[in-house]
């Protein structure tokens, strides 16, 4: 084969404004160089600094020799300001603090289905109980091919151009095309307001023991936080597993109430203090409903924030046992600003402080690489090995809770019971059926073929056994119809895939919190939390650290 001739570099040529924006940044650092001067005696004139900064985009947007951006010249100079800050003041534009906002409101607006797009077509995965769609018959399984009489299939169709087309304000209305046994129905949804869950999953583990899932802190979770409790209480249980696995936070009044009911009156929950914000104190205003309960935490690498606020809590109070692996090692709060018609500034004020008075923020800075935090704890063998967790040699970083326990500040909250990242049963089959969509658009289909067959509306107890073999061969061709190479698997990896995907069979048939039932109970955090739940009369405290004192000694 003859081979190609080399190819001449295409020359790609920059914005004839791009040098302009550099020269920008720079007098830009030579402002916040003078406004962070140590020079305390150093002094500037009323709004001199902005004005210089506003002097030099006129004469830039007035007499530049092409033409520029004054916005984009603008957004490189705001850009350049906060990344002097930390890595949490974030400047939003107004369709990126829509597009955060719905999940931490804890509803939006529109016809209330679950859906993915197989074959170019809109399937309903779900209709949201209680809402529009659900109202008027729409059911999993459904394919919407129609919206307001314009037919939407075709390879053109995308999530976004889904939600343009069935999103929107409540009470507006919008018509559907769903096929059905006499021809394609056509069925009137009025919008409205449709809840987005943060407590995804609640079920009694057995008869002393409930598990809940929270998968973020938003305006809605204490309120459904404190109803899975009362469903635990009702069932008879008198311990709780409380999963904040990869949990980033969220609103601090949602979660101070949350600890709250775990605690007795007067006992605080977490402070916040900055150099512009005076210290302020959240305590408990009433003895926890759950006061009596006996509480296990599972926390991971992804747990921040709230979750960190919660696990910090009730570890400082000796009120529970924190399961898992060091937390991400957010302890900064934010404020927002808005800036009219441009979106909002969501600026940290202050740090927020556990009550024993750790705080908990991981270190940034230059010479930190931020964001490359987890595959550094992966290099060092932090997931894997409780002795490569991070140590910090700084006495004055280590604190003493009421029953002695040693817990330590700066980096997140390190659990009391480690429990490695388990990836014995990963493959390299599936990160590519996981991270492609394969899996999940398999399970739907498995689960759309067998709707009647198994998937009964009151039978979310399936047998295992059902997946070996019909489920394995759905999933195996459907690998096959998209190229993937099979490899062979040894049997534990085997295990896990086939797990996996009866877990988002599960999801799709049956909801999120039946998801939650099935994969937890192959979940080494999950039982080793059940372990010690099961042994709490036998926690105790040695050098600093709890321990379980059995009676033949051996955990």
């Amino acid at each position: 084969m003859e081979p190609s001739p080399p190819q001449t570099p295409v020359q790609k040529t920059a914005p004839s404004w791009q040098p302009l924006a550099f020269a920008v940044v720079l007098i830009l650092g030579v402002w916040i160089g003078l406004l962070s001067g140590n020079d305390a005696t150093k002094t500037f004139a009323p709004g001199t600094s902005r004005s210089a900064l506003n002097g030099v985009l006129d004469r830039v947007e007035q007499t530049y020799v092409d033409q520029v951006m004054r916005e984009e010249l603008e957004q490189i100079a705001l850009e350049a300001v906060l990344n002097e800050l930390d890595p949490h003041t974030l400047f939003l534009s107004s369709q990126e603090l829509a597009d955060m906002a719905e999940p931490m409101e804890g509803n939006f607006e529109g016809i209330g289905v679950e859906f993915i797009i197989q074959d170019d077509t809109l399937m309903v995965v779900a209709a949201i109980s209680g809402g529009p769609a659900e109202k008027a018959g729409v059911r999993a399984g459904d394919r919407i091919l129609q919206v307001d009489s314009i037919p939407i299939s075709g390879p053109d169709l995308d999530n976004r151009k889904v939600m343009e087309l069935l999103k929107g304000p409540r009470n507006t209305k919008v018509r559907v095309g769903v096929p059905r046994r006499d021809g394609l129905e056509q069925i009137l949804l009025k919008r409205d307001r449709i809840p987005i869950h943060s407590v995804v999953s609640t079920f009694d583990v057995n008869a002393d023991c409930g598990y809940i899932k929270v998968v973020r802190f938003a305006q809605n979770t204490a309120e459904e936080f404190d109803a899975a409790m009362n469903k635990l209480d009702r069932a008879g249980v008198r311990q709780v597993i409380v999963d904040l696995r990869g949990n980033g936070g969220g609103y601090l009044n949602a979660v101070v109430p949350m600890v709250e009911s775990f605690l007795k009156k007067g006992q605080l929950v977490v402070y916040t203090e900055g150099e512009h914000v005076p210290r302020r104190t959240y305590k408990a205003r009433r003895d926890g409903q759950w006061v009596d309960w006996d509480l296990a935490v599972l926390v991971d690498e992804s747990s921040a924030s709230a979750s960190e606020i919660f696990a910090g809590a009730i570890q400082d109070h000796d009120r529970g046992i924190i399961l898992g692996r060091r937390t991400f090692g957010k302890g900064l709060v934010q404020e927002e600003f808005s800036i009219s018609n441009h979106g909002a500034l969501r600026l940290t004020v202050a740090r927020f402080y556990t009550p024993t008075g750790r705080a908990i923020q991981k270190p940034y800075g230059t010479e930190i690489d931020y964001g490359d935090d987890y595959f550094m704890r992966y290099e060092r063998g932090e997931l894997f090995e409780e002795d490569s967790i991070l140590k910090l040699d700084d006495d004055s970083l280590v604190f003493q809770t009421p029953k002695g326990r040693l817990v330590k500040g700066l980096g997140g909250i390190t659990p009391d019971v480690f429990v490695p990242l388990d990836t014995s049963g990963m493959s390299s089959l599936m990160s590519e059926l996981s991270w492609s969509g394969i899996l999940r658009d398999a399970a739907f289909s498995f689960v759309d073929e067998h709707r009647d067959e198994w998937f009964g509306e009151d039978d979310s107890t399936l047998e295992d056994g059902l997946w070996k073999e019909i489920g394995w061969s759905h999933l195996m061709d459907a690998a096959r119809d998209n190229n993937i190479e099979i490899p062979s698997l040894q049997e534990a990896e085997r295990s896990a895939l086939e797990r996996r995907f009866a877990s988002q069979i599960l999801r799709n048939a049956f909801g999120e919190s039946a998801y939650y039932e099935h994969s937890v109970q192959f979940d080494e955090e999950f039982k080793t939390a059940i372990y010690w739940l099961y042994h709490m009369d036998s926690v105790i405290v040695i050098e600093g650290q709890l321990s379980l004192q059995l009676e033949n000694n051996k955990y």
